[in-house]
């Protein structure tokens, strides 16, 4: 399942693309994305923060911010409840 649209990062909003799927060798369900250029996901990152809240509407689930890309875009990992609503394809 693939997802894109606004969510609120460490009290930051941004736009994440971000895509799941169910990993059967460990029973859990993996996602991963790319928040688009936001100064502040990059200050963090650099500062050593990897963990953080990745709020969608009312749904919240924790990620780790994992690296900066050439355009100023930080990839962001996480294992379990994805944050965007079960069923959501958003635009």
């Amino acid at each position: 399942m693939s997802w894109q649209g606004p969510a609120e990062i460490a009290g930051t909003t941004v736009r994440l693309h971000a895509s799941g799927r169910w990993e059967p060798v460990d029973g859990r369900y993996h996602w991963a994305g790319r928040i688009e250029p936001e100064p502040r996901m990059l200050r963090l990152l650099r500062s050593g923060r990897r963990d953080v809240e990745v709020r969608v509407g009312e749904r919240v689930a924790r990620g780790r911010l994992a690296e900066a890309d050439p355009w100023g875009g930080v990839r962001i990992t996480g294992v379990g409840q994805p944050p965007w609503p079960p069923g959501a394809d958003e635009d």
